[in-house]
């Protein structure tokens, strides 16, 4: 039964994300599929069981494309200042569907080959030495904020040079995905990011046409299978924002989760650093239980669609929570919410399933193991500054992270990198 049939009113989502995972124990005991609102009155489907959302993902009669399947937004009930509304406007191959998003994946993938995957390595090793080494600065005792010292700048310039972005230029475009994935935005400030995102993005498109590089946005405006693959500027301008996004926000956010759940759980993290756990298995396990994404802007009912006996009909438009089904106890037990890397059954869709399966995946990985081995070698005593009630997450209800994480350094007696297990 839906929340229509039951008289129920739809949950309204905290705009803040204050405790996605207690939102998400509760809209799984409403049923495999419940009615949610969103900011603005927009009311949609949340989807927080993993059997539900597998299905989801991957069934053919679910779309991202707003425009051709949301009857809200066809018949213009979604008002063009709506909070979310940068999500759903824009072209790529997040939000194109058929034989349009297989065209612009063809033409992305290049750029996450795994040859190109392994020439990066040497980059990330570079950009977490010159970060860790800057940490060794920090006066012994200080309190240091990990998040903007380290979490967010190691993915954030590791993908302007992938991109081959100035330091202006990212610095501009940061601005613009913090506020993105801000879900307390003001249907003013909404708008002002539409536009925001637009400029950015296209002031990096015209410097790379004029002085391409070797470059995935340089590659991109050359890309082309046949005259008929060839990217339109509007595709191009969601495409690079879309890989920006998704290379930058969901890292920094992981880092900062992963971090917390390591140093809270210290004999699990003694464990890795000592090579009896290997790095694979502990991120699988912060990969389940603190999924980067949470309910990520949206997905559209081709036909009417059957998810364990509730019914969602056609033109409504989904959220999948992503973070949530990682928790989900039909898949993990009555410790869905325990961090455990011994743990066996590790599933998780942190990085989605199907046609839209994160490119990223893999580079995601090597800036966690690299990043957090030589930041463990260097200070293996390291421990956060305050007590972890005390966090607070980003405000927002798509992804799932803290505003800072603060520790305390403390490096080995002689300067030299403790032996730790890669």
């Amino acid at each position: 039964m839906d929340d229509h049939a039951t008289g129920r009113c739809p949950f309204a989502l905290d705009p803040a994300g204050t405790d996605i995972h207690a939102e998400a124990d509760e809209l799984r005991r409403r049923g495999p599929a419940t009615q949610v609102e969103l900011p603005g009155g927009v009311v949609v489907w949340s989807v927080n069981h993993y059997s539900g959302a597998k299905q989801i993902l991957k069934d053919p009669l679910v779309t991202k494309s707003a425009r051709d399947h949301w009857t809200a937004f066809v018949n213009n009930e979604i008002p063009p200042d709506w909070e979310l509304i940068s999500w759903i406007t824009m072209d790529n191959m997040a939000t194109a569907t058929g034989k349009n998003q297989v065209r612009l994946r063809r033409l992305v993938s290049k750029a996450f080959s795994p040859k190109r995957i392994e020439a990066l390595r040497p980059r990330i090793e570079e950009l977490v030495d010159e970060l860790v080494d800057s940490l060794g600065a920090v006066a012994p005792g200080e309190v240091v904020d990990l998040r903007e010292r380290f979490c967010y700048p190691l993915p954030a310039r590791l993908m302007a040079d992938m991109l081959g972005m100035s330091e202006q230029s990212r610095a501009k475009t940061a601005q613009v995905m913090d506020m993105m994935v801000n879900t307390t935005v003001s249907p003013e400030e909404a708008q002002a990011l539409l536009i925001g995102w637009q400029s950015a993005i296209a002031d990096l498109i015209e410097l790379k046409q004029h002085d391409p590089g070797e470059d995935i946005t340089s590659d991109l405006i050359l890309a082309r299978d046949d005259e008929n693959s060839k990217l339109t500027q509007e595709e191009l301008l969601g495409t690079l924002f879309a890989i920006l996004g998704a290379g930058t926000s969901t890292t920094v956010d992981f880092l900062g989760k992963f971090l917390v759940e390591l140093l809270t759980h210290r004999e699990q993290l003694d464990r890795v650093l000592a090579g009896e756990v290997s790095w694979d298995e502990a991120i699988e396990e912060g990969l389940r239980i603190e999924g980067p994404v949470a309910h990520l802007p949206l997905r559209y009912a081709v036909e009417d669609i059957d998810i364990d006996g509730v019914t969602i009909p056609r033109g409504d438009a989904i959220l999948v929570n992503y973070a949530g089904v990682g928790r989900d106890p039909e898949v993990h037990g009555d410790t869905a919410g325990e961090f455990d890397v011994d743990r066996a059954e590790k599933t998780h869709l942190a990085f989605g399933v199907g046609p839209h399966f994160c490119l990223g995946w893999a580079i995601a990985r090597e800036e966690v193991k690299i990043g957090l081995g030589k930041l463990f070698a260097r200070f293996p005593d390291l421990e956060l500054a305050v007590d972890r009630t005390e966090l607070q997450a980003t405000p927002t209800f798509i992804m799932n992270g803290y505003r800072s994480v603060p520790v305390r350094l403390a490096a080995t007696r002689s300067g030299a990198d403790r032996t730790v297990a890669a």
